[in-house]
């Protein structure tokens, strides 16, 4: 089913309601202003400003106030506020087909970076929710290794992974990692489009780790750039099972890779950035030496100089 979002001020609001007059129903959802069911499509109206045109003429029916709408946004386009709520999640996001994307290891000094976008649709949700997706943040690893194995022949995904090396090879040449993450969510999403067409998802979701704008930024110069219908949200996992799904087959992957360099290093590596990884890194330094970092480690976090500081 099509789903088609559009912000509008009060005054077309009213405009859009005595356009559909006819059409419109008595039961209302909850932060709903007014529901017009029309012969190709549902019009739900919100008191956030936002119209939800849903069904196979969703696309077209929104078109006719798609001008309109932009004009509104655009005069009031020194709003913060009402600039991010373009991007915000639909009212009945839950019930929709996304593509959820979601990262794992930006934290960890040990460790690549991965990235997952997958596509949920709601014929997959109850199937899901039985093999135990969830907020991964809730999950062993255990848990997450039996769940990721279940869900990857499910769902339509893409799973990128920035090894250490070319993590400090980028690092070094300025770039943040903030960029690299929105490069390899872009990327992501754009594998898992190709996967599905021609059909295409209601929507996108990107577990927020940067304003929309700032995101964008670091992605215009890209190729196949993915702007249309990309939502953002901190806690994403819990908003759409796509993110939950993405997310765990993304931690699945880190896990797997993490214990690749516990191999390497003959040491039990640990997560996170804490005194306990300072520790870690110090007795590797002092074995091994430096140079095995370039390939296990973040070498600008922190934890490097407080490693060398453990050893002097």
């Amino acid at each position: 089913m099509s789903t088609k979002v559009i912000l509008v001020n009060s005054t077309i609001m009213d405009k859009i309601k005595a356009q559909y007059k006819g059409y419109l129903l008595e039961k209302i959802p909850p932060g709903g202003l007014y529901t017009a069911k029309l012969p190709n499509c549902v019009v739900t109206a919100y008191k956030s400003g936002k119209v939800m045109f849903q069904g196979a003429g969703a696309n077209l029916e929104a078109a006719r106030w798609e001008s309109v709408s932009t004009e509104s946004v655009s005069k009031q386009a020194s709003s913060p506020k009402v600039r991010n709520d373009r991007y915000a999640v639909p009212e009945n996001i839950k019930d929709m087909a996304i593509i959820g994307s979601d990262e794992v290891g930006t934290g960890d000094y040990f460790g690549p970076i991965t990235v997952v976008a997958a596509f949920v649709e709601p014929s997959k949700m109850e199937l899901l929710k039985e093999l135990g997706v969830k907020d991964s943040k809730n999950l062993h690893d255990s848990q997450i290794v039996k769940i990721a194995k279940d869900i990857i022949k499910v769902v339509p995904y893409s799973l990128l992974v920035l090894q250490n090396e070319k993590y400090n090879e980028l690092q070094k040449k300025g770039m943040t990692q903030g960029k690299m993450k929105a490069l390899l969510h872009n990327k992501a999403i754009s594998n898992v489009l190709n996967k599905l067409a021609p059909k295409k998802p209601d929507g996108i979701l990107i577990d927020q780790f940067a304003e929309p704008d700032v995101y964008f930024r670091h992605i215009k110069n890209e190729k196949h750039m993915i702007k249309d219908h990309v939502y953002f949200s901190t806690k994403a996992e819990g908003v759409h099972l796509s993110v939950a799904a993405a997310s765990i087959i993304a931690r699945y992957s880190f896990v797997k890779e993490f214990d690749k360099l516990s191999v390497l290093t003959g040491v039990e590596l640990q997560k996170g950035a804490g005194p306990g990884v300072d520790r870690i890194a110090a007795r590797i330094m002092s074995e091994q030496g430096e140079e095995i970092f370039n390939s296990i480690a973040k070498l600008h976090f922190a934890n490097t100089e407080k490693a060398r500081k453990l050893i002097r």
